[in-house]
């Protein structure tokens, strides 16, 4: 999938993936996606909760071993 930033929040736990995450969208403009590489298991809910709330398109989610990848829309 394509992606117009990466955000590399392996290793960090609740709350900063979704942290960082908000930190990095206030600098995109709407309609780009950010590919967001994470390995607290807990980031699954956490980013589909935040989807929700913020308005933003999870556009798929995947499991790689330890690793989750999220490409996340902004609206």
């Amino acid at each position: 999938m394509n992606f117009d930033k990466e955000l590399d929040a392996r290793g960090l736990v609740c709350p900063l993936p979704i942290l960082r995450t908000k930190k990095n969208l206030v600098d995109m403009t709407s309609g780009q996606v950010l590919k967001i590489i994470a390995t607290d298991p807990g980031a699954v809910i956490d980013f589909q909760v935040f989807a929700d709330q913020t308005g933003h398109a999870l556009l798929s989610m995947s499991e790689t071993g330890e690793e989750i990848v999220f490409f996340l829309k902004k609206r």
